[in-house]
């Protein structure tokens, strides 16, 4: 049988998602919405990721605090399910704030994905 090949955002997807489970294993982070802005008004958080679910108003608000703070922001193609789940948590997770990303390269791969 032949190899599939896959899209260049499943690929991205995934290597955003074993980076994940990295920066969990060695690395800082936090989950939620009130912990997210905390992070962000303390300007601890380096990277915030929201899930592709996530209501719009919410999102834009994190956008807005982000900017405010100069830290890189990454929508996670999954919905709230599958970033619960690459954070390997058995709950849903709509928002994750990396502080410190520990021996993954997370950081890079998010802002060479915005540019």
């Amino acid at each position: 049988m032949a190899p599939t090949k896959k899209s260049k955002s499943a690929k991205s997807s995934e290597s955003i998602t074993s980076r994940l489970a990295l920066v969990v294993k060695s690395g800082k982070y936090s989950l939620g919405y009130k912990t997210a802005l905390k992070q962000m008004r303390n300007s601890k958080a380096k990277l915030v990721l929201i899930a592709a679910n996530c209501p719009p108003l919410r999102k834009s608000e994190l956008e807005y605090y982000a900017m405010l703070s100069k830290t890189a922001v990454h929508h996670f193609q999954g919905t709230n399910l599958a970033l619960g789940t690459a954070a390997g948590k058995l709950f849903r997770v709509g928002v994750m704030t990396i502080t410190d990303q520990g021996d993954s390269d997370l950081l890079t791969i998010a802002e060479g994905a915005q540019a």
